[in-house]
């Protein structure tokens, strides 16, 4: 070991060890810094927005009483609509891609399409879905939102169940297909149980995503003013409220604003809480 230290190679790689954790730690420092200042700022400003009127009523003309009901009742409508079409169509196409999908050319293109819809942006997707079904129908409508959501969500859950599945055992697949059960069966009781608390994180995670998409919105949903369950015609959601209200000269939707705001980032706070602790997913033994 002695001999070790005075060989300049091993000096020179250790130097370059301790250099690239100290940048390590500072970059983790730098942006955990951040983070803090980001959510310190929105839970000063967002607590004096909440109140029993954010729940109750409806968003308001300037310098009236109101709140978000309206907002939060459309968010949570679109939001669940596309957590029902994208969860199974999501799960189905990530089996398909871990049972079927290892020299598949279809699948491999399945693949590198879902890879590009992850990192596509969403005001593309919005512009996608207003071409598609806006612009025929004549105008803004929740089903729109809901669509353009379900385009964000579902590639989250394929990628997620496609590689959970991939981490169940051959052991335990090879003695399923021993004891007689065809392949099907074997895909949906047993690969899909074993990893069952992942898939259920990922499509956590993508409702996660999809609750404070604003952009897509915006070419779908857009907003409206009054409380609305009519999800062929526009209607109100906290991301373009919050995005409509934060650049208002008005003090008070500036305030809801905030309170929206952090409505929002507790939501998706607790969903990535609940995600990580009660569906953490361990690697079948």
């Amino acid at each position: 070991m002695h001999g070790a230290v005075k060989n300049p190679v091993y000096r020179k790689r250790l130097l370059a060890h301790r250099i690239g954790i100290f940048l390590s730690i500072v970059a983790m420092g730098l942006g955990l810094a951040v983070l803090l200042w980001i959510l310190a700022t929105l839970v000063k400003e967002g607590f004096g927005g909440l109140s029993t009127a954010l729940f109750t009523m409806d968003t308001p003309a300037p310098g009236s009483p109101g709140g978000l009901r309206n907002a939060i009742v459309g968010s949570l409508m679109m939001v669940g609509l596309s957590t029902l079409v994208s969860t199974p169509i999501g799960i189905l196409a990530g089996i398909y891609l871990a049972e079927y999908g290892e020299n598949n050319k279809f699948a491999q293109v399945t693949r590198f399409v879902t890879d590009i819809m992850l990192s596509a942006p969403s005001i593309v997707i919005g512009v996608f879905v207003y071409a598609l079904y806006v612009s025929k129908v004549g105008n803004f409508a929740g089903y729109a939102g809901s669509i353009a959501l379900s385009l964000i969500a579902i590639p989250v859950v394929v990628r997620t169940t496609d590689n959970m599945l991939r981490l169940v055992p051959n052991s335990l697949l090879e003695a399923a297909y021993a004891l007689g059960a065809p392949h099907w069966k074997v895909a949906m009781t047993v690969r899909l149980r074993a990893v069952k608390a992942g898939v259920i994180t990922g499509v956590l995670l993508a409702v996660a995503r999809v609750s404070g998409e604003t952009a897509p919105l915006l070419f779908t949903a857009l907003n409206n003013q009054f409380f609305s369950t009519d999800m062929t015609q526009p209607m109100a959601n906290l991301p373009v409220v919050i995005y409509t209200y934060a650049m208002s000269p008005y003090d008070d939707w500036r305030s809801l604003a905030w309170g929206g705001a952090l409505l929002v980032t507790f939501t998706v706070l607790a969903l990535n809480i609940v995600s990580r602790t009660l569906f953490t997913q361990k690697t079948p033994r």
